[in-house]
């Protein structure tokens, strides 16, 4: 194993082999629900489970395989909660635009995130956004998240007089959706890794026994990825209508991939004595060469994973901890049959507990200034209200400079503010 001490300098670290090891295991648990989380929320669509189920799979797996082996950070990657709920119910149920635009939406989006990372426009771009939005337009993916857990689990239902009302609270389904989040929420606090899959399970097999769930069985034949694998239509997702859906990708998978790898930098040791982040560069490409990749297979945009701050708190301070979690993904290809016997109210209190950590954004909204937290929260309540994350960030971003430049601050605010507000409006009055 010297090859490997010497590759990823794993010694240099500070670390060890065993410790990057364990440190994969850790954050490959605290991932894993996005096995069958992704592939629930995206057959929403009309997309074939399986072949869904299997490009999630090959999806985290070739984005972590880049980021250790060619970026060397212990970063894990995987389909992006969020992201593939806006793939599904805000561009194919809610804009009615067949799966097949979408996913070439996500390749366009995929493409000039590669473009962005390869050129100095990257810090351009992430230094021109407010940061009130930024944090805003994060709680309000949580929210988004959040809706659609509680709506999928039948704890919100449709109200004629208030447009959303409580559902039966009463019902074995909404009883083991409460127990689901309590257990991850108790798991987290004692912070006992894999608590959302370990949530997921428990009720799960509640629900089977119980007979409000079809017991699918657990291992099988790997499902065909026939039915995904290079569906995308790219021509769609360049007309008109699909100009703004692009860049909602773009901008979340961007601004989340950054955050990210910013926010674990610290643990990982990745920051040198100037404050600059080591490796950013191909940390970044990775990401984006991910998300290119699981479109060609058939899911919405792969991100960078916060939850891989687990394994980093465990001592993962390389590559070979991402590379760890590739192959624990790879050997899940064989759990199709567990994923689709997942039900609807187990996987909806996974949505709902990540949604938690998404709301984290708003404690570092400038609260003091009404010109930053006004659009920030408008874009943030907008996303569940609306059903689109595209819609509260084209609205955020309308807001904020609308109220910048008639409170007389117009300077302050970056140009490309002013770039996107001006494209929003622009899809509203002729989209």
């Amino acid at each position: 194993m010297d090859w490997l001490n010497r590759y990823f300098e794993i010694k240099e670290k500070g670390s060890s082999i065993r410790t990057e090891v364990l440190a994969g295991i850790a954050t490959f648990l605290t991932m894993a629900y996005i096995i069958v989380v992704n592939p629930g929320i995206i057959s929403t669509g009309g997309m074939d489970f399986g072949a869904v189920f299997v490009a999630t799979v090959l999806a985290a797996v070739v984005g972590c395989s880049i980021m250790g082996w060619w970026a060397k950070w212990p970063v894990a990657l995987a389909p992006g909660m969020g992201l593939n709920a806006f793939f599904t119910f805000g561009i194919v149920l809610g804009m009615k635009q067949p799966w097949e635009v979408a996913l070439g939406a996500v390749f366009v989006s995929g493409v000039l995130f590669l473009i962005l990372s390869l050129t100095g426009l990257r810090e351009w771009v992430i230094n021109s956004i407010p940061k009130s939005l930024k944090l805003g337009i994060g709680a309000g993916i949580g929210l988004f998240l959040a809706i659609i857990g509680l709506k999928n689990a039948g704890v919100v239902v449709d109200n004629p007089a208030t447009l959303v009302g409580l559902g039966d609270v009463s019902s074995l389904p909404v009883i083991l959706f409460a127990a689901g989040f309590a257990i991850m929420t108790v798991l987290d606090r004692l912070k006992i890794p894999g608590g959302i899959i370990i949530g997921i399970l428990a009720v799960s097999i509640i629900g089977w026994v119980a007979g409000v769930a079809e017991f699918k069985g657990v291992v099988g034949a790997v499902p065909s990825l026939e039915p995904t694998l290079l569906k995308l239509d790219i021509t769609g997702a360049l007309t008109a209508t699909m100009i703004g859906v692009v860049f909602a990708l773009l901008f979340v998978d961007f601004f989340d991939t950054a955050g990210t790898l910013t926010s674990v930098a610290n643990l990982a040791g990745k920051v040198d004595a100037d404050g600059k982040v080591e490796g950013i560069g191909r940390a970044v490409i990775s990401d984006s060469v991910a998300t290119i990749a699981g479109a060609l297979f058939g899911t919405s945009n792969t991100t960078s994973y916060i939850e891989s701050a687990a394994g980093i708190k465990e001592g993962g301070r390389t590559g070979l901890t991402a590379v760890v979690v590739s192959v624990l993904f790879l050997m899940c290809l064989v759990f199709a049959p567990l994923a689709q016997s997942i039900p609807a109210f187990a996987t909806g209190a996974a949505l709902v507990f990540v949604a938690t950590f998404f709301m984290r954004n708003i404690i570092d909204i400038d609260w003091d200034d009404a010109t930053e937290f006004a659009p920030a929260v408008l874009a943030a309540v907008l996303m569940p209200l609306t059903f689109s994350i595209a819609n509260g960030i084209a609205i955020g971003f309308i807001t904020y400079a609308v109220v910048k430049v008639f409170s007389g601050r117009m300077s302050e605010t970056s140009p490309a503010v002013y770039l996107v507000a001006a494209l929003g409006v622009l899809h509203y009055v002729y989209g």
